[in-house]
């Protein structure tokens, strides 16, 4: 089997900063477990980074209507990785207007069927909408509950418990047992 990749959901100011409707309480937590398993992870850390769309044709028109405060541009610092997270990966950041992060750019990097350890924001949005189609595509998906963070404590709970009802394809692990299985 092929070694497992870690990819790091969307380590922005829009969702670590305390100022922002969408921050973590969680995140720092959260991203002191991150850095240890990109430490051990090597040159297979992928980033990701949520951006918004410019299509507001689409129900993503609705959703930015509703959340006027993040309808900026890309390039606006409220999408930019938090300064703890530089460094975590050697590659560019993957940069997709989508919650979910499994799709075509992220098999050119891992193959279609690899083994995915997930971190990063928000469990019960960014998280959930990639490890899903992951696990649906035939890869092998480990959620690193503690190197996730959720929009609130109970939200957290409740995405880790829909994604553990996808065993085998998707295990809910910690930080300490997914560095103990490398």
């Amino acid at each position: 089997m092929s070694e497992p990749w870690l990819v790091v959901v969307d380590p922005q100011t829009i969702f670590a900063s305390p100022d922002s409707p969408w921050g973590s309480p969680f995140f720092r937590t959260a991203l002191t477990n991150i850095r240890r398993l990109a430490d051990a992870f090597d040159d297979r850390v992928i980033v990701t980074r949520w951006v918004p769309t410019a299509d507001r044709e689409t129900s993503w028109g609705a959703y930015f209507a509703a959340w006027p405060f993040a309808d900026k541009p890309a390039d606006d610092p409220l999408y930019a990785l938090v300064r703890d997270a530089a460094g975590l990966s050697t590659r560019p950041t993957l940069d997709l207007p989508t919650f979910g992060k499994w799709g075509s750019q992220l098999q050119q990097i891992t193959g279609p069927a690899p083994r995915l350890v997930l971190s990063g924001v928000s469990t019960d949005c960014c998280v959930l909408s990639t490890a899903l189609p992951a696990a649906d595509a035939g890869a092998w998906v480990t959620v690193a509950a503690d190197a996730c963070a959720g929009s609130t404590a109970e939200n957290h709970a409740a995405a880790l418990q829909v994604m553990g009802l996808y065993p085998p394809q998707i295990t809910i692990g910690d930080t300490a047992a997914v560095l103990g299985a490398l």
